[in-house]
């Protein structure tokens, strides 16, 4: 072999290692970030608005996502216990045959919770856009946070980096076999808000005019 050939598989090597640490390190750090989340109903301390965050309700063979189900489950629960008053659902609009936030909403409604205590928000594109729209848009420097533990994590992160004043409400996790792919993607994720916040200066693809919730 040359040592041009050696020397280029070292560099890869190291890459990988860097690149290995960095999402370890990353992962660790968005973890810590779990003290700002409950798993108990009793123990979540209520707030005026809850962030319900978006993923699609079928999965790619045209059964009920998971995430989704358990998600709004919690939503539900925690307004009809008056751990909250309001709800933000928050998720992508990018078709007209994909709708998250109007498929909760719709969803919620059915459960019985008043439309006009529902708040859709139609540019949750991703999570960082859904924390930081529901304070510029929503006008909320406070408010409590559904999703998945492990999707908490970093909304939290995000939102306390920002000044964000939220806490969350861990729903019913999902098995990695369900979904392993939204697990992996997880991790690489985590590495994505941390340069957008330290680094990368990111702001919310959209922005727009301001909504009041009383």
């Amino acid at each position: 072999m040359s040592r041009f050939f050696i020397n280029t598989i070292k560099l890869s090597f190291l890459v990988l290692i860097a690149l290995g640490l960095l999402v370890l390190c990353s992962d660790k750090y968005i973890s810590s970030y779990s003290e700002f989340a409950s798993d108990s109903y009793d123990s979540t301390v209520s707030n005026n608005v809850g962030l319900v965050l978006g993923t699609s309700k079928y999965t790619s063979s045209g059964h009920v996502n998971q995430f989704y189900k358990y998600r709004l489950e919690a939503a539900i629960h925690l307004y009809n216990t008056e751990k909250i008053r309001k709800i933000i659902v928050s998720g992508d609009n990018g078709t007209l045959a994909y709708n998250e936030p109007r498929m909760m909403f719709e969803d919620l409604v059915k459960a019985g919770i008043p439309s006009n205590d529902i708040f859709l928000d139609y540019a949750g594109f991703r999570t960082f856009d859904s924390v930081i729209r529901a304070q510029k848009v929503f006008k909320q420097d406070k408010f409590l946070i559904i999703s998945q533990k492990f999707h908490n994590e970093r909304a939290l992160f995000i939102a306390r980096k920002n000044g964000i004043e939220a806490t969350a409400f861990n729903a019913k996790s999902v098995s990695f076999s369900f979904s392993p792919k939204t697990f992996i993607r997880e991790k690489l994720a985590r590495v994505k808000a941390i340069m957008d916040v330290y680094i990368l200066g990111t702001t919310p693809k959209f922005l727009g005019n301001t909504v009041e919730i009383s």
